[in-house]
């Protein structure tokens, strides 16, 4: 009896023991929300307790490395960049007054004039000729009149003679004058100082006042650069404002500052004109092409920041990352900023940045709010 007893205590024993607690699986197989959602329960419960002891065991703690700028003041200039062409006041195609054959092209290409020389010469076809029949003609008038006038003053002779040789005399002095003006047309002058660029006419063509060009004389000492600029910029872009300018076909570069900002908008493209000079070392040609970088704002104490470092909340605010200390730790706080102007990879914040404020540079996007940073240095 005793042995049977033993036997069924055993078997139940054996029974009990190889009884299986259900696993996760098991019991999403039972489909039954309540089962799981207690044992989620349970789980979470487990994973606080155990998140808690290894923070009170592990000594050392893992932070986001980070990089840090301390903000300040700068002298920050914003420019307007815009293309702009080479010209010159003093770039003319000189044609002839009068009609007649080009006698003779008194200079070469490239050559250095003065203003009032003599560059070609047009046959006068005989009129010098003339100019002596003229200059004889008067002298003899000349000559009657004074007589007149002798006898005029002694008394001598009636009234109508006089005024006659007086007339006579004048009219010969205006006709010579007339033909030396119209001799001095026969010689093309320079009507300013500068550089012979072309001869257009050889010498032995006929030419005719406003319909034969002879010569482009251009003048390189008194260069300029204009540019034009949207009309939005109006307020901004003024006579005195600094320019940065680069001209690539000869790898210069240099400053200079707007002398001239016009007062017209073009109707077809909104834009006005500007107009500034060349620095005399820059050996420019004109008609080329410029890069213009013009001042159109300035702040003498901006704080600047990169622009790689900025957020955008859901309501598109921007935001960027700054540390405070808290006891010996660093905390990375979310600082909400509005900006101003941008330069080429920095942008202006005019509000919500003060100077000596800790910005989060590099691992900005991948710090929270409130998170322990470490600051690399």
């Amino acid at each position: 009896m005793k042995k049977l007893l033993f036997a069924i205590a055993a078997t139940t024993m054996i029974a009990c023991g190889s009884k299986k607690e259900q696993t996760i699986a098991d019991i999403i197989a039972t489909k039954n929300i309540k089962e799981i959602k207690a044992k989620r329960a349970l789980l979470l419960t487990d994973v606080k307790q155990l998140d808690l002891a290894i923070s009170e065991l592990d000594t050392v703690k893992k932070t986001t490395l980070v990089s840090t700028l301390l903000t300040s003041t700068t002298d920050f200039y914003h420019y307007v960049e815009v293309q702009g062409n080479v010209e010159t006041k003093q770039n003319l195609i000189l044609y002839p007054e009068i009609n007649g054959t080009l006698k003779s092209v008194l200079v070469k290409e490239g050559q250095q004039v003065s203003k009032g020389q003599t560059i070609a010469i047009i046959d006068d076809s005989g009129l010098n000729d003339q100019l002596a029949q003229l200059e004889a003609d008067a002298e003899l008038a000349k000559t009657t009149f004074e007589r007149q006038e002798r006898l005029w003053n002694q008394k001598i002779g009636s009234e109508i003679q006089f005024l006659q040789a007086k007339t006579a005399y004048a009219a010969k002095s205006k006709a010579v004058d007339n033909l030396k003006a119209q001799i001095a047309k026969t010689q093309l002058k320079a009507p300013f100082s500068g550089i012979v660029d072309d001869i257009i006419t050889d010498a032995g063509s006929f030419v005719m006042p406003g319909q034969s060009p002879i010569i482009r004389l251009v003048n390189l000492s008194n260069m300029t650069i204009s540019a034009e600029i949207p009309e939005t910029f109006i307020k901004y872009v003024k006579k005195g404002k600094k320019v940065d300018l680069y001209i690539p076909v000869l790898n210069a570069q240099a400053e200079t500052t707007i002398t001239q900002a016009g007062n017209y908008i073009n109707p077809n493209n909104r834009k006005f004109k500007v107009e500034m000079n060349i620095p005399s070392n820059i050996a420019a040609k004109p008609n080329m092409s410029v890069h213009l970088n013009i001042n159109d704002y300035h702040n003498e104490a901006a704080i600047l920041i990169p622009q790689s470092i900025i957020s955008e909340n859901e309501n598109n605010k921007e935001y960027i990352f700054t540390v405070a200390k808290k006891g010996n730790s660093y905390i990375a706080q979310r600082t909400f900023i509005e900006l101003g102007r941008t330069n080429k990879n920095d942008v202006e914040v005019i509000k919500g940045l003060e100077p000596n404020t800790m910005i989060i540079i590099e691992g900005a996007r991948s710090v929270k709010e409130g998170q322990e940073v470490t600051i690399s240095k």
